[in-house]
């Protein structure tokens, strides 16, 4: 079930909030305190396949999500392409060293900031 830990978490970030109260506090102390499921019932007050069960259902609500919207897929390409863009303005700014061209300089400056900015907000 903690197969994909890290996947589960950064659906939980995406669509957490489509979850109930319960399946939110549940999920969050399974996957992001690491408590086991006996722990978390101990915890919550209920079985410990109460606390399977609710686990599953969210589990099944943000994939299901995701399959529809694909937030997180895109998220993750447009990071890769942001990288993509910063490298080639690099790799510009580099050969540009040799050729000392002003406006090139300040055109990759440019890009490099729009590059940054993205990568902190994506």
């Amino acid at each position: 079930m903690k197969s994909d830990t890290y996947r589960m978490s950064m659906l939980y970030d995406f669509y957490g909030e489509l979850l109930t109260e319960k399946q939110k506090e549940l999920f969050d102390l399974y996957y992001n305190e690491d408590l086991s499921l006996s722990e978390i019932a101990e915890h919550a007050g209920i079985t410990r396949q109460g606390v399977r069960d609710a686990i599953m259902r969210a589990e099944e609500v943000l994939r299901d999500t995701e399959d529809k919207l694909g937030l997180m897929r895109r998220y993750g390409s447009i990071e890769k392409q942001v990288a993509k863009i910063a490298e080639a303005a690099s790799y510009i700014a580099r050969v540009n060293a040799t050729v000392r061209n002003y406006e090139i300089a300040a055109r990759v400056d440019q890009i490099l900031g729009v590059t940054r900015e993205l990568s902190q907000s994506v």
